[in-house]
């Protein structure tokens, strides 16, 4: 029976040994979606944005049916233009991060919303939501 109890015992401890080296440790670089919130889905064609964050962006790519320009990639500001049709939620921006466990610590301000016509737009209702 004592037996039995060591073996028992032992199997436990190298269960556990085993299971605590399978939890993520460090930094898991990934991507994280920038989405936007607009009273005028559809009815605008460019947006000016910055994004912020704790480390420098990896990467960043534009979402489907929209064209990007950006600074380069460095330092933990950086600003970006969008031009084509924007869609409310749609994601419009995907970034790159060294870590997407901050994913809170990241943030987007626009500087401005054109319509078509290249008229600015005011900014009232719209906002970014950096999201995994």
């Amino acid at each position: 029976m004592r037996r039995f109890a060591a073996v028992t015992a032992l199997a436990v401890l190298v269960v556990a040994g085993l299971s605590c080296g399978k939890d993520p440790v460090g930094p898991q670089p990934g991507t994280l979606l920038v989405r936007l919130t607009t009273p005028n889905s559809g009815a605008d064609s460019a947006i000016a944005l910055t994004i912020t964050g704790p480390a420098a962006l990896t990467s960043a790519t534009a979402g489907p049916g929209l064209r990007l320009f950006q600074q380069p990639l460095g330092g933990t500001t950086t600003r970006f233009a969008l031009t084509g049709t924007l869609n409310a939620n749609a994601t419009m921006l995907t970034i790159g991060v060294t870590d997407v466990g901050q994913v809170s610590q990241y943030s987007g301000t626009i500087q401005g919303v054109a319509q078509p016509n290249y008229q600015l737009r005011s900014l009232t209702g719209y906002s970014l939501a950096v999201t995994r």
